[in-house]
């Protein structure tokens, strides 16, 4: 670390400290390891959030807030017995050691798929055995869970050759719900529609696309292109629940071609 990385870590953990201490702030005084989950995944996503948007100074700052949260949570740790901040940071270089033979030892990988597959079964050994696929956190989101176990069974070789392969499964998984299909919604609908999303995952997998940033993404688009039908509507003294549905689609797809449409110089798209 440079000088300047030292004194900013020592800064953050004498921080900590501080609002912990005697004369510090009575809410952090009072916070537990169960009261600061909530906000350590709270701030994993609006880090995740941050990362998408490209803009480095609030990367920067979520990042900040999160390893603000890692240090004080060290912190509460270390107060109730003999695991803190040093003993955390030595068993996670340890950790990060051990699994990378490759650059602190003498085993030889041919690229980061093989280093990866490494690092999985070297996982396993040092838990005893047990799947590749592992266990994974209950409040892990449905996409990023999929989409881990996808990759680790991928590292074993169990994967579709190319994208086509996941492609053709979608369009499989797609006819399974339209067969499943039937006046009443019943639990083979439901289970055909998650082995659909599943495959949609895989498919995302395999061109190497982020499924749960894309699905953030689309979430956006959904929400301007809908703002903008409610102003159009708004402007001719409507009320959404009020037009009709080809009035909607009409300004749906004009907010699709604004958004394609590049902006005159000075102005900015809807």
């Amino acid at each position: 670390m440079t000088e300047r990385e030292q004194e900013a870590f020592a800064k953050l953990v004498g921080v900590c400290r501080r609002l912990r201490g005697p004369d510090g702030c009575p809410w952090d005084r009072a916070q537990t390891l169960e009261s600061m989950t909530p906000y350590i995944t709270e701030e994993a996503v609006e880090s995740g959030e941050a990362i998408a948007s490209g803009d480095e100074a609030h990367i920067a700052e979520e990042l900040g807030d999160l390893a603000f949260l890692a240090i004080f949570c060290l912190e509460l740790l270390g107060e109730k017995g003999k695991f803190g901040l040093a003993e955390s940071f030595d068993r996670a270089a340890d950790k990060l050691i051990r699994r990378h033979p490759h650059v602190y030892g003498e085993a030889d990988v041919r690229d980061g798929g093989a280093a990866y597959r490494q690092w999985q079964e070297i996982k396993k050994r040092e838990q005893g055995g047990g799947s590749l696929l592992g266990e994974q956190p209950r409040s892990l989101p449905a996409l990023v869970a999929a989409y881990r176990m996808q990759e680790k069974a991928a590292a074993v070789g169990f994967d579709w050759p190319a994208a086509a392969g996941a492609l053709a499964k979608v369009r499989e998984e797609t006819t399974e719900v339209e067969r499943a299909l039937g006046p009443d919604t019943d639990p083979a609908v439901a289970r055909e529609i998650g082995d659909l999303l599943f495959a949609v995952v895989n498919l995302a997998r395999k061109l190497s696309v982020d499924p749960e940033r894309e699905l953030r993404a689309a979430n956006h688009r959904f929400r301007d292109r809908f703002h903008h039908i409610e102003r159009r509507l708004a402007e001719r003294g409507i009320k959404p629940s009020e037009a009709s549905l080809e009035e909607m689609d009409a300004l749906w797809e004009e907010a699709k071609s604004l958004r394609r449409s590049p902006a005159p110089s000075g102005e900015t798209q809807p």
